[in-house]
């Protein structure tokens, strides 16, 4: 599968749309539709099921050096008064911010990043460490591990930072109940 076979089939989901598009309008800094809702739209294509069957959200990063509380929950409100209609649940995360609350969630230490896409290194899995958005000419993809995986339902570990094999099983298990398809990697 390649960068635009990708695209056009994640976009099929108009939830993906307007978010990706939203982003861009709000001109938030280094802004992506990343993850689950984009490669679970694509299977869903892929495995003829309704588009957003599965989806239980869409997540969105972007990146802003200002790691204040109330500059995040500004982004978060405005989001969500302007995507509401929609009538899905969208989650819109400072990946800036992501060191100073993910400790005391998670109990792990977590590095601050740099930009957004440090934080899609970081995904439980090699197919969803992906993210969307537009730019001036069209559409730019972030997706370090290709298309392969994602075409041919494959759901393989990333042994990244603070890797959980228990997280990492839940995971999979959620997925293969939805989509039997799946040819799920052992976290071993």
């Amino acid at each position: 599968m390649s960068k635009d076979e990708f695209l056009a089939l994640a976009l099929r989901n108009p939830v993906n749309a307007a978010v990706i598009d939203e982003l861009h309008s709000l001109a938030l800094p280094d802004a992506w539709l990343v993850a689950g809702c984009l490669v679970q739209t694509v299977w869903n294509v892929l495995t003829g099921r309704a588009i957003d069957h599965g989806i239980s959200d869409y997540d969105a990063f972007y990146f802003d050096p200002n790691t204040s509380w109330e500059a995040e929950d500004t982004v978060i409100r405005t989001l969500h008064r302007r995507l509401g209609h929609l009538g899905a649940k969208i989650e819109i995360r400072n990946q800036a911010r992501v060191h100073l609350w993910y400790p005391g969630k998670h109990g792990l230490h977590y590095p601050a990043l740099m930009c957004a896409t440090d934080g899609i290194d970081r995904f439980l899995t090699q197919n969803t460490q992906i993210g969307v958005r537009r730019s001036d000419n069209g559409y730019e993809v972030y997706a370090p591990h290709g298309f392969d995986d994602i075409e041919q339902l494959i759901v393989r570990p990333n042994r990244a930072l603070n890797f959980s094999a228990a997280n990492y099983a839940a995971k999979a298990t959620r997925w293969k109940s939805l989509w039997p398809e799946l040819t799920v990697i052992a976290a071993e």
